[in-house]
């Protein structure tokens, strides 16, 4: 006992002093409920009263910041200044994902539903947010942002993916999306997809292991597609439960046609 009790004394004193979950939640919550008012429980009655809560924001995210202020390669006023100035840019985006969502949807009762209620738009808001800090080698904080996603929604998006516009996810649960992944403008895909990798080996880290989705690809429930060489070219539909290990031409129909028996069972 003594032993492990060594252990975890220098496992604790060497901890890290990563920002406690619901500061993070806070700080995501705050920021969808800004940028979308179906989120928000808060009336906004003045351009002023916006600011303001604007101005909050930035300081939840300084708080974040400023536990891993050692790891960070810019200072805290220029990663919450450069975050800021591309909101615009990610607010524009999540407006055509919620847009493709709504229209691709027949289920779909307007843009407010989609944005409030719909967990693929809560995964791509913060897939997007997160995105970005990743993009400005911000340690730690985008992944622990995608995974607040992944356990509320099911939905795993990696922070480093490269996702286009208009980017359409159905139900969700079960998706996984890695790293290296491109997807192109236009894309659907619905629960339990992968796009991941052949191997998993360490040495690989730096090399693309996920798959390019190009241009209006629609990817049906189940089905599976690996590897950093594999494209599936424009306007291809990918079907249920299929496993793709290979480059698939544009314009392509990809099934997987397994044999169903029915009996009656009286027989």
């Amino acid at each position: 006992m003594q032993n492990l009790l060594n252990k975890l004394y220098q496992a604790h004193s060497q901890k890290k002093s990563l920002p406690a979950p619901q500061l993070v939640e806070v700080f995501i919550e705050t920021l969808l409920a800004l940028l979308f008012p179906a989120h928000s429980v808060k009336k906004i009655v003045s351009k002023e009263q916006l600011e303001e809560e604007i101005e909050k924001n930035k300081k939840q995210l300084e708080v974040l910041l400023l536990h891993i202020e050692s790891d960070l390669k810019s200072s805290v006023s220029q990663i919450i200044e450069s975050f800021y100035q591309d909101l615009p840019r990610i607010y524009d985006l999540l407006l055509k994902d919620a847009e493709a969502l709504e229209k691709g949807d027949p289920a779909a009762r307007g843009i407010e539903e989609v944005m409030r209620s719909y967990p693929g738009f809560y995964a791509i808001s913060i897939f997007r947010i997160a995105n970005v800090l990743f993009k400005m080698d911000v340690p730690f904080l985008p992944r622990i942002f995608t995974e607040l996603a992944h356990s509320k929604t099911g939905i795993d998006i990696h922070p480093g993916a490269n996702i286009g516009e208009y980017f359409f996810i159905d139900h969700g649960t079960g998706i996984v999306i890695g790293e290296t992944t491109i997807i192109g403008n236009n894309v659907k895909i619905y629960q339990g997809v992968t796009l991941g990798a052949l191997s998993v080996k360490k040495e690989m880290a730096e090399i693309k292991r996920h798959p390019t989705i190009e241009d209006g690809v629609v990817i049906y429930a189940g089905a599976t597609i690996l590897g950093g060489n594999t494209i599936i070219g424009k306007n291809s539909v990918i079907g249920g439960n299929t496993w793709i290990t290979e480059s698939i031409e544009s314009n392509s129909l990809v099934y997987h046609q397994p044999e169903l028996i029915i009996k009656n069972k009286s027989i």
